[in-house]
């Protein structure tokens, strides 16, 4: 593999391209008009420019990607994250136009895309699955039959969803015929497709993913945990590794358990499998990402392993150099999504031009972006402007350095959500370890952040009173002038 087309925009799509660099393979960026100057598109080889600056219009445009790579003699295309990334009729139109896939087969894309195809491929391999049913229904009575089984609360859940979307939790049978309603309506405009299914909501779970590394010659091995509890609309905004709650035996059971949702599917190439772990420390499967994630840097910084170098190499049918005995835990490290959003206003957008633009530096600090002072924040895309990384030795270490990274980043032109990060990594529930995805909702709000900045707020009023005070003391006498009157008395 000579030339790598990167399927993506912003940071993902740098971080893609550094690692290729770094193995001699050169690379092409494909941009909307409104990415024209992006950093990704000026650190590649080659560039070609895909349509307008809508999605749907450049990025999303299978023939479109394909006719760069095609043009420009890619032998490989890395979908990144989001986009095209989770799209198995563009991995088989990539394989059928002879340029490999950097990512797993069609056909696990499709198994794992559909969380109930996903339960029915790992049923027989003795997986702990939450409680509920395993086929779609619309069937309002139904439904209620199946919470009475069960058990208030339920969770109705999209079969082929995500982020939260199409996901509504039921607290008793009066609700359950409107939000049903209501999750299939939301299922078919964000996916096409009103398939819901029903399952026991477990309350105030933890949120447990392993990462997970497999070749086409059989082997798969699992890379740790991350820990990704704090959310806020489904979303994760935070994330760490190791998690502060696993013992050795639950950690060994859980990556178990995730090696073998990969075998039920033939996966190949990096991928992610999800659980939640209730208060009793049970595990369930939940789903499985079929794609690089976001959080993947904190997995690196613990484990030493460069994950897309990895998916490269899986990609060009080469064997795993890493058995599972070589791979141990190496200190922590923690992850903070910086978005340009709002969060004294209920987290909204907030776009504008990036006048400042200033990264922390140091040793344990790493930050991937895709932005530069002074560019735009496009309304098009995700309004993730970066991930703020840090490793310490220990979680105590990478917890203040983040904080004093959060302080060191300088950011005017838009809100962002640094504060917010800095709430979290600050907030005694964090630190002490015992939160669960809950989090947001049991103690953050625009006014607890207000009241968390308030000492430094503080600080700077105390300043500004004594620089004034100060300032007034000093003794001001009139600027001399010289007048002109009595020459003027004289002349008369």
């Amino acid at each position: 593999m000579k030339k790598i087309l990167v399927a993506n925009r912003g940071e993902i799509a740098l971080r893609v391209m550094r690692s290729a660099k770094k193995m001699g393979i050169k690379t092409v960026a494909v941009f909307s008009e409104v990415d024209r100057e992006a950093p990704h598109v000026k650190f590649a080889d080659e560039a070609v420019c895909l349509g307008n600056a809508p999605s749907s219009e450049s990025y999303l445009v299978m023939d479109k990607v394909l006719k760069a790579a095609l043009d420009t003699g890619a032998d490989g295309i890395h979908p990144g994250y989001g986009f095209l990334s989770e799209n198995a009729e563009f991995a088989k139109k990539v394989t059928n136009a002879g340029i490999t896939f950097i990512g797993p087969k069609p056909h696990a894309i499709e198994i794992m895309g559909n969380k109930l195809a996903a339960k029915e491929a790992v049923k027989d391999y003795n997986i702990p699955m939450v409680p509920g049913i395993e086929e779609a229904i619309t069937d309002v009575d139904l439904a209620i039959k199946i919470a009475k089984e069960i058990g208030f609360p339920i969770l109705i859940k999209a079969a082929a969803g995500g982020g939260g979307k199409g996901m509504r939790v039921v607290e008793n049978i009066e609700e359950l015929p409107e939000q049903m309603k209501r999750a299939i309506s939301e299922a078919v405009a964000a996916f096409g497709d009103g398939s819901v299914f029903i399952e026991k909501y477990v309350a105030s779970p933890r949120h447990i993913e392993i990462q997970v590394l497999a070749d086409n010659h059989g082997n798969v091995v699992h890379l740790f945990e991350r820990e990704c509890s704090i959310q806020r609309r489904h979303q994760k905004v935070v994330e760490e590794a190791p998690s502060v709650v696993l013992t050795p035996a639950i950690r060994e059971a859980m990556g178990d358990a995730a090696i073998k949702v990969a075998k039920a599917c033939d996966y190949v190439g990096v991928g992610t499998v999800e659980f939640l772990l209730d208060a009793d420390k049970n595990f369930y499967f939940l789903e499985m990402n079929t794609r690089l994630q976001v959080e993947h840097p904190v997995t690196e910084l613990i484990t030493g392993v460069d994950l897309v170098e990895q998916q490269i190499k899986v990609a060009r049918n080469e064997k795993l150099e890493i058995a599972q005995k070589d791979l141990a835990i190496k200190g922590h490290a923690l992850e903070v999504r910086v978005y340009a959003e709002d969060p004294l206003d209920n987290f909204m957008p907030s776009i504008g031009t990036l006048s400042t633009y200033k990264r922390p530096e140091g040793k344990g600090i790493r930050v991937d972006d895709g932005f530069e002072e002074g560019m735009e924040i496009p309304i098009y895309y995700d309004p993730m402007l970066s991930k703020l990384i840090t490793y310490g030795e220990t979680r105590e270490e990478a917890i203040q350095l983040m904080i004093s990274a959060i302080e060191d980043y300088k950011i005017e032109g838009a809100s962002t959500t640094l504060s917010f990060g800095k709430f979290v990594c600050e907030h005694p529930a964090f630190v002490s370890g015992n939160f669960d995805t809950q989090f947001v909702k049991k103690y953050y709000s625009s006014d607890k952040l207000i009241e968390a900045r308030l000492p430094e707020h503080k600080v700077a009023a105390l300043l500004g009173v004594h620089l004034f005070n100060e300032h007034n003391k000093i003794v001001k006498t009139p600027k001399q002038e010289t007048s002109n009157w009595r020459t003027n008395r004289n002349t008369k």
